[in-house]
């Protein structure tokens, strides 16, 4: 909330502390400003498959999209994994192409767009968090969790889990996803870290690096108050049980038709709707059918989730009991 005395702060005042920028001035008759270099004229080369196209005429091209469209829905459909409801705009905005202020302006009133806003509260929210506590972004917000939590060192389930070989298919899809763009959904993106944290024990931090390592829209301060959110260590109070995601629920919930799971695992392209979410539960003859074999075409899960769940739960009671 704004201050009387920052209220009372003159115009006048603010742009004598701070001056009008200038603009650059116009190029010299007659240069060629050039284009670009490819990456490979520079000795690289694109890790992604499939970049989320840059730029601000992009930006604005996505931005029209989704005001004329998908905004009018966000507030249903957002979380669903199977279909394009969000704005996809987080590149955009991270990178300068768009600004928060604009996009808030520019969404007309509704459940939809109201529910639009509140996500760019968040972004700020989140802002003003790592300001006020620079720590954070190495440790832990809740002092009684600080350097206290048990953490699993396995670099085996790690490398299962960044490379999308879990034997949980929406978890792995997210994470081939991420791999393959370079962005994923923000539920998804609360999925996989809910399942690293809780799951396989393993250090919030570890999933914080590798997130900022591939995402396009990797801003330090969302990324680390998302991770500590869903690891429960961050600002939000709520217990580590309101935090642990049952990935065959979420993916019957999220995406019912396989729609997403299928995208980015061709491999379970064959597999019977009633057992995607499961697909370890498949008799061997409806994997032959299948073209599936789990162990060799497909992970069996490398945890099992209500006995994961317990040992997580066991984890945070021994550091904070109730």
């Amino acid at each position: 909330m704004f201050t009387p005395f920052y209220n009372a702060w003159s115009a006048a005042a603010r742009t004598a502390i701070a001056p009008a920028p200038r603009s650059l001035p116009p190029l010299a008759p007659g240069l060629d400003p050039g284009s670009l270099p490819p990456l490979a004229a520079l000795g690289l080369r694109q890790q992604l498959e499939y970049p989320i196209p840059g730029g601000e005429r992009a930006g604005r091209q996505r931005l029209r999209q989704f005001i004329s469209g998908a905004v009018s829905s966000y507030a249903t459909e957002r979380d669903m994994l199977d279909r394009d409801g969000v704005s996809r705009l987080s590149p955009y905005l991270h990178l300068g192409c768009l600004s928060a202020r604009e996009l808030e302006q520019l969404a007309a009133s509704g459940e939809g767009p109201d529910a639009f806003r509140r996500q760019l509260c968040w972004r700020d929210f989140y802002a003003h968090v790592l300001l006020h506590f620079p720590a954070n972004a190495h440790a832990e917000h809740q002092p009684r969790y600080r350097g206290k939590l048990a953490f699993s060192h396995s670099r085996e389930l790690f490398d299962a889990w960044r490379e999308g070989r879990t034997g949980y298919p929406l978890i792995d899809a997210a994470m081939r996803q991420l791999l393959r763009e370079g962005w994923i959904h923000n539920r998804a993106r609360l999925l996989v870290a809910s399942f690293l944290t809780k799951h396989l024990a393993i250090d919030w931090r570890w999933g914080e690096r590798w997130f900022m390592r591939l995402l396009l829209d990797g801003d330090q301060a969302s990324n680390n108050g998302n991770w500590q959110w869903i690891a429960s260590v961050g600002v939000d109070p709520q217990p580590p049980y309101r935090r642990i995601y049952n990935p065959t629920r979420q993916q019957a919930r999220l995406d019912p038709h396989g729609t997403y799971v299928h995208r980015y695992l061709p491999q379970l392209h064959a597999v019977p709707d009633q057992y995607l979410a499961q697909p370890w539960k498949m008799p061997a003859d409806i994997q032959r059918q299948a073209k599936c074999a789990i162990g060799r075409d497909y992970p069996p899960p490398i945890v099992d989730h209500t006995h994961a769940r317990h040992q997580a739960l066991a984890r945070y009671a021994a550091v904070n009991p109730q």
